[in-house]
């Protein structure tokens, strides 16, 4: 029985509350999802299990896991999940039913309808208070900045997953030019939830040309009754006109006791009087933001409210939170005698520019707002926005609409015990059996270091102060793109220690890659899938190199969430690869630096881990081959440098140790382990300066003190492979500078540039680049008493 914990969190209790876990499963323990059940209090709860990874043998290796729990106010709690369970839990599925038209679902709670190949996301949607049909809803609608407007034109939808929890549908589509000559394409997933008044609406918009896409907006509406009028809900918002604070001296109880538009409130006691005390409106119009309380300004009679966040908003409000974790609320809600509806936008500060508009027509949901910040798409780009529709009755509490909004932002999230990972050895051996305070310190200080950047585009990456002032982006900001595979290191961070937020790293960098830092459309065959290389504007001039394409975060994204879009990405940018490699700059071993085969190797060898599909090997098999004829040639893995020169580069070499090793321990064989102690002997031997540490590279011009943490990793390896603590006592002082090392601070100044808001931290590289190796040769000092 497997125990999975929830963190104190909320106060007030939230009864079955869906939540998800991703649990390994050690090699031939079970084979078949059907008898997974999680227990609360010895009895079986609502579950939904999905295989995500197998083994050779076809056993499960990850399952991910949907279930609902009574999660209590004000304290944590257990459930646990067993993999055999003899009393499973006997609930219905969610009804999901597909015909030649559409699909149609019955939460429980939320009856709706899908069609295919519509102009419109719900035909119909019924929450027991009101029908709702297609005439209520309309977009999200694509306006460029030359004034180009779109229509939505949707393909067939289909089913992803259906059971006890959840129910999750996609589909494709295309903004169509209004004179048809211009496309630009879309995905749609909804999420719906069992016994649940609300669904999860995901909005993918992909730059599907060759030219850049500057919108001027993108709107989605809900309009309150088919006789509204669309013109009334899209007519131009001024928001530098600010609700009127003091227009209401007392709590809103009837149409009469305000002067002012709208009531605004930060006082949860206030509302807890005006939900007690005040009648059902005409139409009761609100919206909400917050980062610490939530704002809120509440219009009568249908009087029109409005929020709205760009950078210079975001330079004014000063936020102390982990802002992957939580920033805060934002919404819009109308409510009328029949019901009302709240849309919440997910992560709306960080994905700035956004607002939202609440009036008598309906509610508008910009999630890029006109005449705000630009929003400008290179080629090739997507990106991904989400909103919470909370269809809600007349009476529904103001509180009660805050609170789900707010746990929207930030939901429960539980874990399972480090000891999970280590025992099914589906991540690399990063669980020392004694830990050292100064070296946890230094991993959660360089973990939490990285700068927030907000903005649309750049939200989930982080800005390199080191490239951007060598110039590589001609004058621009350089962006990190995800270099060196942070989200993976997060991963790996969150399964040692089960603290939420090196989970949440992961969810928003891994969420940011697949969108932005990854190829989606071009008319170059050798850029389609693969992640651009760190440059500015995350792809502008960039290139795409094999040392600077990551899977592995990509695949530990799909075992903690269940998106196949992640899997999907990492096979895109591992054919990529393969595409690459098939290139002349690799035909000749040793024309390409270590770096960039070893990373190749890397990637591919996780792609077929995680697939089991033979094309992934071949290469391996010839990257491998390439290593040894380049040994052959040169005597060791030299790389090219100035026109008469090749010379050893330690950090690059290591990184080629660390991606044979990964190679290894799939397929052991002499002969590569071998070769991997004759890398690791020639490193020590002559890479390393009298003072005890490893130089930078080679030349003259080049021996500085080196600090690269990637070396420690390759000694690790070392005495991984042959059990000799000598390869371990090389690195001690490399080993002592780094833990030493002060992380950057995340309090400080925040700037706009170009089209973000960033704020005081480092590079997310640094972790990245550090996070193995300090764990493994970290592991390997502890067990031998060494430190």
């Amino acid at each position: 029985m497997i125990e999975i914990n929830f963190d104190k969190l909320y106060r007030y209790p939230r009864i079955a509350e869906p939540c998800t876990i991703c649990i390994p499963v050690e090699k031939g323990k079970i084979y078949s999802k059907d008898n997974v059940c999680v227990m609360q209090d010895g009895k079986p709860v609502p579950t939904q299990a999905k295989v995500t990874s197998r083994y050779d043998d076809t056993s499960i290796r990850y399952l991910f896991v949907r279930f609902m729990a009574d999660l209590p106010a004000n304290k944590g709690t257990k459930v646990y999940c067993e993999l055999d369970c003899k009393d499973v839990n006997d609930n219905p599925d969610i009804l999901c039913t597909e015909s030649s038209t559409g699909i149609e679902v019955d939460t429980g709670a939320l009856k709706f309808k899908v069609e295919d190949y519509a102009s419109y996301i719900f035909k119909e949607v019924n929450d027991g208070n009101k029908i709702y049909t297609n005439e209520n809803f309309a977009g999200p609608y694509l306006k460029e900045a030359d004034g180009t407007s779109y229509d939505i034109e949707l393909e067939e939808w289909n089913i992803i997953e259906c059971g006890q929890v959840c129910v999750s549908l996609c589909t494709k589509g295309v903004n169509v030019s209004k004179d048809k000559d211009k496309k630009i394409e879309f995905e749609i997933r909804i999420n719906a939830y069992a016994g649940k008044p609300w669904v999860e609406l995901s909005y993918r918009i992909i730059n599907t040309s060759m030219e850049e896409l500057d919108i001027a907006s993108l709107v989605f509406y809900a309009k309150a009754d088919s006789s509204s009028r669309l013109s009334d809900i899209m007519k131009p918002m001024n928001f530098d006109e600010k609700p009127d604070s003091t227009g209401c001296g007392d709590i809103m109880t009837d149409n009469t006791s305000c002067t002012g538009p709208v009531f605004h409130t930060r006082g949860t006691h206030e509302l807890e009087l005006f939900d007690e005390k005040a009648p059902v409106l005409d139409v009761r119009t609100m919206v909400g933001s917050s980062n610490y309380r939530t704002d809120f300004y509440i219009g009568k009679n249908g009087e029109e409210v409005n929020r709205h966040v760009d950078a210079h908003y975001l330079m004014k409000e000063a936020n102390e939170h982990f802002a992957e974790v939580l920033y805060g609320t934002f919404f819009a809600d109308r409510t009328d005698a029949k019901g009302g509806l709240c849309i919440t936008v997910y992560q709306a500060q960080q994905n700035y520019p956004k607002a939202v508009k609440s009036d008598s027509e309906g509610i508008a949901v910009m999630l890029v707002p006109e005449g705000e910040d630009k929003v400008i798409m290179q080629p090739g780009m997507a990106r991904t926005q989400k909103v919470l529709m909370h269809f809600h009755a007349a009476d529904e509490k103001i509180l009660e609409i805050d609170n789900r909004s707010l746990i929207y932002q930030m939901p429960d999230r539980p874990y399972i015990s480090p000891e999970m990972f280590k025992n099914a050895g589906v991540m690399p051996d990063i669980f020392p059996d004694k830990l050292n305070d100064d070296v946890e310190m230094f991993l959660i200080g360089r973990a939490d270091e990285h700068a927030r950047c907000y903005g649309m585009l750049n939200w989930g990456d982080t800005w390199d102060s080191n490239y951007t002032q060598q110039g590589r982006g001609n004058g621009k900001t350089v962006w990190s793109n995800n270099e060196y595979d942070y989200p993976h290191s997060c991963a790996l961070e969150y399964a040692r220690t089960g603290v939420r937020r090196f989970l949440d790293y992961l969810l928003v960098s891994t969420e940011h890659q697949m969108d932005v830092d990854v190829c989606h459309y071009s008319d170059n065959p050798l850029r389609i899938g693969g992640q651009w290389e760190h440059t500015a504007g995350h792809c502008k001039n960039g290139i795409m190199v094999c040392s600077h394409e990551w899977v592995e975060g990509l695949i530990d994204y799909y075992h903690f969430t269940g998106d196949e879009r992640a899997l999907t990405t990492a096979v895109g940018i591992g054919n990529n690869i393969l595409k690459l490699l098939d290139t002349p700059m690799y035909a000749v071993p040793g024309e390409a630096n270590a770096r960039e085969t070893g990373w190749a190797l890397r990637a591919l060898t996780a792609l077929y881990v995680e697939t089991g599909e033979s094309k992934w090997i071949d290469k391996c098999e010839w990257i491998v081959d390439s290593f040894k004829k380049w040994e052959e040639e040169y005597g060791y893995w030299l790389a090219p440098y100035t026109d008469n020169t090749t010379i050893r580069v330690g950090f690059m070499i290591s990184v080629a140790i660390g991606s044979v090793m990964r190679y290894y321990r799939v397929f052991p064989r002499e002969d590569i382990k071998d070769m991997i102690i004759r890398a690791v002997d020639d490193l020590i031997e002559n890479c390393m300066l009298g003072c005890g540490v490893f130089y930078y590279k080679e030349l003259p011009s080049l021996q500085r003190l080196g600090n690269n943490t990637l070396l420690l990793e390759s000694l690790a390896i070392a005495y991984e492979l042959t059990g000799d603590v000598k390869y371990l006592k090389p690195g001690i002082k490399t080993f002592d500078k780094t833990i030493d090392s002060k992380a950057a601070t995340t309090n400080g100044v925040k700037k706009i540039v170009d089209d973000a808001v960033i704020c005081a931290g480092a590079s997310t590289k640094g972790f990245a680049q550090s996070f193995i190796p300090v764990i493994t040769y970290y592991k390997a000092l502890s067990e031998n008493g060494l430190y």
